[in-house]
């Protein structure tokens, strides 16, 4: 009978005795709900034999003590494996009491809290009969950790790697803290200690006989409450808290001992951190699927990028390698913080699709419980709510095979709560009903991205995307392209107007035909400089396949009602798009996201400073010059104010805004913030976040954001139509007295009125 210590014998761990006493052997017990005394014999008298069958015939002789005649699927408990050895894991460096995240004490606070909630048997053995053949689904069935061989662990380590995890029991102490002060910095994050070896073979065993039980029908699903971790161990190295990666290893015995019915495996790994140790040994294996879900943030979040650059880290790009292609999925999130929506977004749009396509023969859950709500590690605020639901949702998978084997997560109280919202959803209870909160936006994108990488692999996963090299060998264009080159042809034709030239390289190639103006724009008194945004395109896509056809797609612009009312006024005009995208060649992305504000500002302020200091600045007749500033792109007035000293060569501002407020200041210019107050209209969407809050709504007023209106619709081309008369008769009141009186016709005060 495999060595299983009582759970109510927790390690003191604060003497070489008691560490001694749990490693003299193997003691005889009972395997079960709970586990009884070294005789083998319950309270009532009758031998454990005597109660699970005839030991004699050990072709019938269920391993873990199961009744067979209950075998039945719904009649299955759960298993749990725990084993108080895994705790003798312990710093060297710090001495009995660790002031370590990865503590002891994880998987003692797990295993407590399954006990309180009536998840474990902790009553006589007298009852054990009656639950047996009335509710024998009732309690948690416990598996017998047990000592994983070197074979097994060899089967995704190197022997060098378990050898050196091995020497680590024959090494002093003052050596083990030497080693602890050495590793436990930068990507390695590793602590060892004299018992590690013991602890990690426990772990890895755990982790084998938890996986092994669900596959052979023993147990209808497991959780392993087992440490130290593994997903982080590559397969030569130990590093981020893990020595052997126990996941790994369990699901490479069970593909061996099990070829007919677990041959394809889903590794799910929800832990906060990228598993690159479970990603590194799989990653060409088209038998194993390995989807993690993890905070990646560009790579700067552990565990980083590796030493090696050929070496793939948690990035979405990352899908495998030659056999193994599409077979390793990466969800990175941008950034911390993210909680029940994203993760269930997650689930329902790429894991859940993907895994039933493949159709697992076993889920193993690699469980971190680091992106639960108060883990200051990971920094995110997923609920036990959510981590039963994602649970509930993976159990429909490999008919209800699961083993959940336990990972990081690091506090006490999260980790508890999480795992025994897993484990409650295991037996059967129904996950807790739960309000899904919105999407962060930027998370949406990640899960698009995630797509876009996934889509040549998996036909769920194609819906909805464009095949954009594909569409690039059939000489096709983006519409923004189309849009432009239309928009250019429209006020060439209405307006005589003509592209700028720009003769900066690199300008040149972003803004091809993006700045149009009137001919004779030099000898203009008065000049209109617009600054927008692209015009809006709304489609209604086919609901069965996801087409958009021409006639079901319109295009809004506000812009050319002020272009054709400022030429009848006698203005000239600069019109200047700025594209939220430069179309290369070789561009194969199917979806790509909005430039951010630094990129913006940069790509806006080379452009219009250009413009000024060799175009407009040269124009000696210019008598009035009005901005206008729309979108997004309006940073461009805000660069253009603050970069050159123009106050005194224009007339006014005009600014349509549906999203960031820019204040416009200067260190060197005192006087700007006060002018552009005095000599601008901003207008501002009604729905726009600063009139929800009066502390914003104050701020916004004053001088370094302009004169700031609040429209009365929403919509950028809907405002511009709105106040179209208001701007005119605005800039209008603006001109010079000489040009009011002067040049100007009656048809043209009539135009403007």
């Amino acid at each position: 009978m495999d060595y299983l210590v009582p759970p109510d014998n927790d390690v003191d761990m604060d003497g070489d005795e008691q560490a001694t006493a749990m490693t003299d052997g193997p003691s005889t017990t009972t395997n079960g709900f709970r586990d009884s005394g070294a005789s083998g014999e319950t309270s009532n008298g009758v031998s454990a034999e005597d109660d699970f069958g005839d030991v004699d015939d050990e072709e019938d002789q269920d391993p873990i003590g199961y009744p067979v005649e209950l075998q039945r699927r719904g009649l299955l408990p759960t298993g749990c494996c725990y084993d108080d050895r895994m705790k003798l894991h312990a710093n060297a460096d710090f001495g009995p009491n660790p002031h370590h995240p990865e503590d002891p004490s994880r998987i003692e606070h797990i295993m407590r809290t399954f006990k309180k909630a009536g998840l474990v048997y902790t009553g006589s053995d007298i009852d054990l009969l009656e639950i047996l053949e009335k509710t024998p689904t009732k309690y948690m069935w416990r598996i017998p950790a047990r000592e994983a061989t070197k074979e097994e662990i060899c089967l995704v380590h190197v022997p060098t790697h378990y050898e050196w995890v091995k020497d680590l029991a024959t090494k002093p102490t003052e050596e083990l803290r030497r080693l602890s002060a050495i590793l436990d910095q930068g990507r390695d994050s590793l602590y060892v200690g004299s018992m590690t070896y013991d602890a990690s073979i426990i772990s890895a065993g755990g982790a084998i006989e938890t996986c092994k039980s669900v596959v052979s029908g023993r147990v209808k699903n497991a959780f392993a409450i087992i440490r130290p971790p593994g997903h982080h161990a590559e397969c030569n190295t130990a590093m981020g808290f893990c020595l052997f990666n126990n996941v790994p290893i369990a699901a490479k015995v069970c593909q061996e001992d099990f070829p007919e019915t677990c041959r394809k495996i889903l590794i799910l790994d929800w832990d906060v951190h990228h598993g690159n140790g479970i990603q590194n040994m799989f990653y060409s294996d088209p038998n194993i699927l390995y989807i993690s879900i993890h905070v990646y943030s560009n790579g700067t979040f552990y565990p980083g990028k590796p030493d090696n650059p050929m070496t793939p880290d948690g990035g979405m790009e990352h899908c495998g390698m030659g056999e193994g292609l599409g077979k390793n999925v990466n969800i990175g999130w941008h950034d911390q913080g993210m909680g029940d929506g994203e993760y269930m977004a997650a689930f329902q749009k790429i894991v859940m699709p993907i895994a039933q396509e493949f159709n697992p023969d076993l889920v193993i859950i690699s469980a971190g419980f680091d992106a639960a709500a108060g883990d200051e590690l990971g920094g995110c605020f997923v609920t036990p709510t959510c981590y039963a639901h994602m649970t509930h949702m993976l159990m429909s998978l490999a008919g209800g095979k699961v083993a959940v084997c336990l990972e990081g997560g690091y506090n006490l109280e999260a980790i508890s709560k999480s795992a025994l919202a897993v484990a409650r959803t295991l037996m059967g209870e129904p996950p807790p009903q739960m309000d899904v909160p919105k999407i962060n936006k930027e998370a949406a994108r990640v899960l698009a991205k995630a797509q876009a990488y996934q889509a040549p692999f998996w036909d769920c996963m194609r819906p909805g995307l464009v095949d954009v090299q594909d569409l690039q060998e059939q000489n096709a264009l983006r519409l923004h392209d189309v849009v432009r080159s239309a928009e250019r042809q429209k006020l060439s034709e209405a307006f005589d107007m003509i592209p700028l030239f720009v003769q900066r390289d690199i300008i040149f190639k972003s803004f091809d035909n993006q700045i149009l103006v009137t001919r004779n724009i030099h000898a203009a008194k008065k000049i209109l400089l617009i600054i927008h945004d692209p015009p809006e395109v709304v489609g209604q896509p086919d609901p069965l396949d996801n087409t958009l056809d021409s006639h079901n797609a319109w295009v809004t612009d506000g812009v050319t009602q002020y272009i054709k009312w400022a030429v009848k006024n006698g203005f000239g005009v600069i019109d200047i798009n700025v594209p939220r995208y430069i179309t290369h060649p070789e561009d194969t992305d199917a979806f790509t996201p909005r430039p951010d504000e630094s990129t913006l500002q940069a790509q806006v302020q080379d452009l219009v400073c250009y413009v000024w200091d060799n175009y407009l600045q040269m124009y000696r007749g210019v008598e009035d010059l009005f901005l206008m500033g729309v979108g997004n792109a309006y940073l461009g007035i805000k660069v253009l104010l603050i970069n050159r000293d123009i106050k005194s060569q224009v007339s006014g501002v005009v600014n349509f805004v549906d999203g960031n407020l820019r204040p416009v200041k200067s260190d060197v210019d005192q006087e700007l913030s006060p002018w552009y107050k005095e000599n601008s209209q901003v207008y501002v969407v009604g729905d726009h976040a600063c009139w929800t809050d009066a502390d914003l709504t104050r701020k916004v007023m004053k001088r370094r954001f302009g004169t700031v209106k609040r429209s009365e619709v929403n919509g950028l081309p809907r405002m511009m139509a709105r106040y179209s008369d208001d701007v005119q008769q605005w800039i209008l009141g603006r001109v010079s007295k000489d040009e009011k009186h002067g040049d100007t016709t009656e048809d043209d005060r009539m135009a403007g009125s």
